[in-house]
């Protein structure tokens, strides 16, 4: 998350004066905000609030904030799939950027419900890996590997696109930039 503070708001109520992380305050109002990069432990994180959040209220919505430059492909689909997952309907939202594996999370918001504001930008881009290294049949099986999870994110992307996968395929070929 970098080195800033997380920020308290304090709000009075009928007992008096509370205060608590801005993020906690933004969960109470159904608003997950994913600000970094994906790894497993954001993913988690995010895993976690959703599943909150659908045990709360299952049919109220979700807000899924995104301004993070992607990450780990394992780490998207696991919460991808828990969007999917969830009775609740999911709004996304683009605030600065959504790059890489954070755009598949940003369309997988329910139609109708993804948005990108005004000056943020969605970066499409093919899956990073991770090394080249190794024996020749590592690399090959990692290679193919790379292709199943390429073809894999290109389906989650057409499904909730509309587009068909060979466009998505050379969309993804160099980084592409979306604006709103």
């Amino acid at each position: 998350m970098g080195s800033y503070t997380v920020p308290y708001v304090t709000e009075r109520t009928a007992r008096g004066e509370r205060s608590s992380d801005v993020f906690s305050r933004l969960l109470s109002e159904r608003i997950v905000f994913l600000g970094t990069e994906i790894d497993d432990g954001v993913a988690n994180v995010v895993i976690a609030q959703l599943l909150h959040l659908e045990s709360e209220a299952p049919d109220h919505e979700i807000a899924l904030y995104l301004n993070s430059p992607g990450g780990s492909v394992t780490s998207l689909m696991a919460i991808y799939d828990t969007l999917r997952f969830v009775r609740a309907p999911i709004a996304t939202f683009c605030v600065g950027q959504a790059a890489s594996t954070a755009a598949v999370l940003l369309a997988g918001g329910d139609p109708g419900r993804r948005f990108v504001l005004e000056h943020a930008r969605v970066l499409l881009g093919q899956p990073a890996s991770a090394g080249s290294q190794g024996t020749v049949a590592d690399l090959a099986l990692r290679a193919q590997e790379i292709g199943r999870i390429r073809a894999q994110v290109e389906e989650v992307l057409a499904r909730h696109t509309g587009h068909d996968t060979v466009m998505l395929r050379a969309d993804m070929d160099r980084d592409k930039v979306f604006t709103a």
